[in-house]
């Protein structure tokens, strides 16, 4: 159906997504005086089961302290400063700061993937803010007064002035907006992670160590409980599909991650046969270019428009500070077209820079033996300058505020 209609007023926004850019996108729009609905495509009890753990950036939790949402998911987590990297012989390569410090004293902080989406969802339901479960999308247009409606898998349709696909990295309305949109891309890893109480590790609490093993990459850090928390990139070429991953048994993952890391000097071994529980894994994907973001009175935040490699540490600030821009674009000019152009203008050059940061990141996990000298000799003088505040440091990342007193123009 076609979106090419104009609207010049927004009242009502229809949400899909209700992980961490939906709820947070409603959020910011109530504060923008426009109520909004969140669909989401899974159960209430989905959330549970959303991945390991994540970092959010002293740019994202900046960008929530404009929203009041900054204390629950402060709570929720814990403070980590630094990543130390260390080869697969066990060599100590550098450590750069996870960002900088906002002036109150916060850093970035680690959280639970599921319980950031369970904070972000009470927040929104607390504030009053309607979601509605087991909504996925299938299609969408506009209406003859330039509203826009969303169909839903289960017959049911809603109305609204737009809509926003907060719908993720195989986001549904990025396909309506355009059909010939770009799939997301393979990084050529996987993840997977979990937790435990039963190994034994020499490890400063919330500081991140980071292994560029032999054949696989490890990263692991300490909570102030004292569990440890571990994720794994194990390199695939040829990926995987979904019924592949599902199949795989938690013992089948122990044994491929055993032998990855069964030569090189780190607990990766201890920690991951001390895992109880069931393991999961998943593919890593990013999407290094979109090139429709918005289409009539429809749009795309977060992953849907922008997915960053998990290797940036970054895929929640990223949502989280498309959410408060859209928001403010939105509540300062007076043509939803005008709104979501403004957005894009103001986002689109940042998040591909930190796509192609991600990128970098991620290839030189699963490096040959020559690259791994050469990454390795040269690492070090990498992690200074990021450290730094010179122009190759990673300061524009982490040192970036959304102002929300500050008025938009066109």
């Amino acid at each position: 159906m076609s979106l090419d209609r104009r609207r010049t007023v927004a009242r009502k926004a229809l949400i899909i997504g209700g992980g961490i850019a939906g709820p947070v996108t409603a959020m910011a729009l109530q504060r923008a005086g426009i109520e909004s609905v969140v669909y989401e495509a899974y159960d209430t009890s989905a959330g549970l089961d959303a991945g390991a753990f994540l970092t959010v950036a002293v740019n994202g939790l900046d960008a929530l302290r404009t929203l009041d949402v900054h204390e629950p998911v402060l709570a929720a987590g814990f403070p980590t400063r630094n990543m130390e990297f260390y080869s697969g012989t066990g060599k100590r390569l550098g450590e750069i700061p996870i960002g900088g410090t906002l002036p109150d004293g916060t850093v970035t902080h680690t959280i639970k993937r599921a319980d950031l989406y369970r904070v972000l969802h009470d927040e929104a339901v607390g504030r009053g803010i309607p979601i509605e479960h087991n909504r996925r999308l299938v299609d969408g247009g506009t209406m003859p007064d330039g509203g826009v409606v969303a169909r839903f898998e289960d017959g049911t349709e809603a109305a609204g002035d737009l809509l926003v696909g907060a719908d993720g990295i195989h986001s549904r309305t990025r396909r309506i907006i355009d059909p010939s949109a770009p799939e997301p891309r393979y990084t050529g890893l996987g993840n997977i992670g979990g937790f435990t109480r039963e190994a034994s590790v020499n490890a400063r609490q919330g500081i991140y160590a980071m292994v560029f093993g032999k054949r696989a990459f490890f990263g692991y850090t300490v909570s102030p409980s004292g569990e440890i928390w571990w994720f794994a990139n194990p390199p695939e070429a040829r990926e995987p599909d979904r019924a592949e991953l599902a199949a795989t048994t938690t013992e089948q993952w122990k044994e491929r991650l055993t032998y990855l890391f069964a030569d090189d000097a780190t607990p990766a071994v201890e920690i991951i046969r001390a895992t109880p529980g069931d393991l999961a894994g998943t593919n890593q994907y990013d999407m290094p270019s979109v090139p429709t973001w918005h289409r009539g009175p429809v749009v795309i935040i977060g992953d849907a428009a922008h997915a960053a490699s998990p290797a940036s540490g970054q895929g929640a600030s990223m949502a989280i500070e498309d959410a408060v821009v859209l928001a403010k674009s939105l509540r300062d000019l007076p043509d939803i077209q005008q709104a979501f152009a403004t957005y894009e203008r103001l986002r689109r050059g940042r998040v591909e820079r930190v796509v192609a940061h991600g990128a970098r990141s991620s290839s030189g996990k699963a490096a040959g033996p020559v690259a791994r000298v050469l990454r390795d000799l040269m690492l070090p003088v990498f992690l200074k300058r990021a450290a730094g505040s010179g122009e190759k440091s990673l300061a524009w990342m982490y040192n970036h505020h959304v102002d929300w007193g500050e008025r938009m123009a066109s």
